[in-house]
């Protein structure tokens, strides 16, 4: 392959948007790819053939068929559809394993095995970025990304893309991920028992294919550059870090931090079909009307002195739901209205509903996942709530600004590479998007709440700010180009 040759990738992923998307990374998967291909690459999706993806996909083309993809896999069809010029979906249909009800990862049965190893079938000489791998029984996934250069590799890749061949075969990409396994399944998931040692999957007497990934990959990427810095310490190394830091200092480049975009197609208020009323940075006087109609869905009392703050996360410790929660006497005092969508941990969902439930027309709360509504509340909303206690990107902290709703964010991973904190200086540089605060406590949070409502309740500053979110880049076309670069690095490395 020359350096001018357009690169083909492959990424092997769980979910795509919109037909299965759990979280950011459908939205990754769908926008990464086309934003590649637009820049000139030849770009394949790989997905699991799920239910709602045959439905939103019936003129689909068999390709191949892959009769024994594993020791203990079962036989699986490839079939194609061309969503734009140089990019296709390939849909691994296999039904025992995907078609059932609910999401990617509802059922301790359900397997990407398939997945993973027919990536190295169908395109065996192509670079491959790999969200895909096997998961625990108990249904806690696991992920890793993997880039490969080889023109004529032809030697098996296992279920999360670690290859079982010599070093200088080897053409990686790798991100951050968990899971452990029984030694014992090694030979059902085909891998010599050469693979079980410290050089290879073992780690700590179980199968880790992350910590193989990890070690051998030529490169190791995650979602951003704070990110990548964060990992390798141990508070969220998750046990790699030491892993991690040996990666990152032996030589400049190994680990590396892209940060995401968004796909400003399906996120901009200008042309958003899911808003009340479309707007943009010059005509922020109707974005009023999608904050009535929010009210109006959600049966909130709101009146023009009322702040109205949003929040779409998972309802879980590490997004600080937990926070908001004890914030919510303090906030609703303030005479704020809440906003809240996901789903989550039961108890945090119990403390929501009991919120919601004792504060009628001050607190709305639904539990699950709604696209529209989603985008109603970024729209809708005048303040975005993201107080994660980690976040490795992120993408509701840039919807947020794009949509003129500034977020407040703790200061951790992506959110403090993308929100900047709204100062005297930053606000007149241009450069204020949103607030930060740095310790994960709720009375950080409500400091950092009141700092916005009071810029709220100043209209000349709000719309400022305002603008300032909105007049920045947010889409793929930076990290796209990062991607091209990392990939073309691996082709020259290996030569």
């Amino acid at each position: 392959m020359t350096e001018t040759a357009p690169l083909r990738i492959l990424f092997a992923t769980p979910e795509v948007a919109p037909p299965v998307k759990t979280g950011g990374l459908g939205d990754v998967s769908a926008a990464l790819p086309a934003a590649l291909a637009e820049a000139g690459l030849e770009v394949r999706v790989l997905v699991p053939a799920y239910p709602t993806l045959l439905a939103a996909f019936p003129g689909r083309v068999a390709l191949a068929q892959v009769e024994r993809p594993g020791a203990e896999l079962l036989p699986a069809t490839i079939s194609c559809v061309a969503l734009q010029p140089g990019l296709e979906l390939l849909l691994v249909e296999c039904p025992a394993c995907y078609e059932r009800h609910g999401g990617p990862y509802q059922t301790a049965a359900a397997t990407t095995g398939p997945t993973t190893r027919c990536a190295s079938a169908c395109s065996p000489g192509s670079p491959h970025c790999w969200p895909a791998a096997t998961r625990r029984s108990t249904g806690a996934r696991t992920s890793c990304t993997a880039t490969t250069g080889r023109r004529h590799c032809r030697r098996p890749i296992c279920a999360t893309g670690t290859r079982t061949a010599r070093p200088a075969s080897r053409r990686f990409t790798t991100s951050r991920s968990v899971g452990l396994f029984p030694m014992a399944r090694i030979h059902a998931l085909d891998l010599p028992v050469a693979a079980m040692t410290i050089e290879g999957v073992e780690f700590h007497g179980k199968i880790s294919f992350l910590k193989a990934g990890l070690q051998h990959s030529d490169r190791l990427t995650t979602v951003s550059p704070t990110y990548a810095r964060e990992i390798c310490e141990p508070e969220h190394g998750f046990g790699l870090d030491g892993l991690l830091r040996h990666r990152r200092d032996r030589r400049s480049g190994d680990l590396v931090g892209i940060l995401n975009g968004i796909d400003t197609r399906q996120w901009n208020p200008a042309t958003d079909r899911s808003i009340a009323a479309r707007y943009g940075a010059h005509s922020l006087a109707l974005k009023p009307l999608n904050r009535a109609a929010l009210g109006e869905r959600l049966k909130l009392a709101l009146q023009a002195d009322t702040p109205l703050l949003g929040m779409i996360s998972r309802i879980t410790r590490q997004k600080g739901a937990d926070l908001v929660i004890d914030a919510a006497p303090e906030l609703l005092a303030r005479g704020a209205r809440l906003v809240v969508l996901g789903s989550g941990d039961a108890d945090l969902e119990a403390r929501w509903r009991a919120l919601a439930a004792a504060h009628p027309g001050r607190v709305a709360v639904q539990i699950g996942f709604d696209e529209a509504l989603a985008h109603l509340i970024e729209a809708g909303a005048d303040l975005f709530l993201m107080p994660s206690r980690f976040e490795p990107c992120g993408l509701n902290q840039m919807y947020s600004p794009a949509y003129g709703t500034p977020p407040v964010v703790r200061a951790t991973g992506g959110l403090a590479d993308t929100v900047v904190d709204c100062t005297p200086r930053t606000l007149a540089d241009g450069s204020a998007n949103g607030f930060s605060f740095g310790p994960p406590t709720t009375d950080a949070l409500l400091a950092a709440i009141d700092r916005a409502l009071e810029a709220w309740r100043e209209p000349e500053t709000w719309r400022r700010l305002q603008r300032s979110g909105m007049a920045r880049d947010w889409g793929w076309g930076p990290a796209a180009r990062q991607y091209i670069d990392l990939y073309r690095s691996c082709l020259r490395a290996g030569r």
